[in-house]
């Protein structure tokens, strides 16, 4: 599942009836991804596997959101195992609570689960595009000047971290999906 296809990398830069630039095309679609997901949480479905703990009513996983939890193994020989079926997945919290209403407790314990959204929605494929767009046109330089004419992509103010890389545009399209603080 990637963010956005060949084909919609394509159409978004006028480039349909050409192969010349797919390879191309492919490795900057590729570096999309960590750029989106740093501002929203996993996008594209992934196995996560990490050691969690909790002494109480809620266990937290890392990657947020999550869409599936697949096991939850005790790190130590005397730890209790916890079946799948005996907790509830709030995936876009990314919280277990036990069914039975008890405490998280003889952990800890390695969850193995998958983090991401299921599905790329349309919004975040839209920002997706607009941000393969804005790096696109740094490989013509300022020679080639604004091809789309009139776009303030060049007029933002620097995002920490990742200079004028970002557009405000697609951080104000991916608001709505960002992730909670101290996640992704």
């Amino acid at each position: 599942m990637a963010l956005l296809t060949l084909d919609e990398a394509k159409t978004q830069l006028q480039l349909t009836g050409t192969t010349a630039y797919d390879a191309e095309l492919t490795a900057y679609i590729n570096s999309l991804t960590p750029v989106i997901e740093r501002h929203t949480g996993p996008v594209e479905n992934r196995t996560v596997t990490e050691t969690v703990n909790a002494y109480g009513p809620l266990l937290a996983l890392t990657q947020v959101p999550a869409v599936s939890l697949t096991s939850l193994t005790p790190v130590h020989s005397g730890g209790r195992a916890i079946a799948v079926g005996e907790v509830a997945l709030d995936g876009d919290a990314g919280v277990l609570r036990r069914l039975d209403g008890g405490p998280f407790a003889g952990g800890p314990w390695v969850a193995v689960y998958v983090a991401g959204r299921g599905s790329v929605h349309p919004t975040i494929n839209l920002a997706s595009r607009i941000l393969l767009q804005h790096l696109w046109r740094t490989k013509f330089g300022a020679a080639r000047g604004n091809p789309g004419g009139g776009e303030d992509f060049d007029v933002n103010e620097p995002i920490p971290g990742f200079g004028y890389a970002v557009p405000n545009r697609v951080l104000q399209l991916l608001e709505a999906f960002k992730a909670p603080p101290g996640v992704a």
